[in-house]
């Protein structure tokens, strides 16, 4: 399995409301998009590779069980994470919740 099944399939055991690094044309969705490498180099090699990326969730729900959903579906597939930022954009009226994830 490449980096991106392990990607799309932590996301899609939550919702099919995800797109990847576009927005939809709706109340609820997820973008993610892949940021960098994390990779580990030895003998001038590349010895382990990982895979940085983020997950924006743009939701009009305040307490969005998605968020939640989210975090669990992340560990479940063993994805490293960490919840970056939430914020609410008062001109779009969407919650905007941020998470920074890694996968080997």
């Amino acid at each position: 399995m490449m980096w991106y099944d392990t990607i799309i399939a932590a996301h899609l055991a939550v919702t099919d409301a995800v797109s990847h690094g576009q927005r939809l044309k709706s109340d609820r969705y997820f973008v993610w998009q892949e940021d960098g490498a994390n990779d580990l180099t030895a003998d001038d090699r590349h010895t382990e590779r990982a895979v940085q990326g983020t997950t924006d969730l743009f939701t009009k729900l305040e307490f969005d069980p998605w968020a939640a959903e989210l975090g669990e579906s992340l560990s479940d597939y063993g994805i490293a994470w960490y919840l970056n930022s939430v914020q609410f954009e008062e001109d779009t009226g969407f919650w905007h919740h941020e998470w920074v994830w890694e996968v080997v």
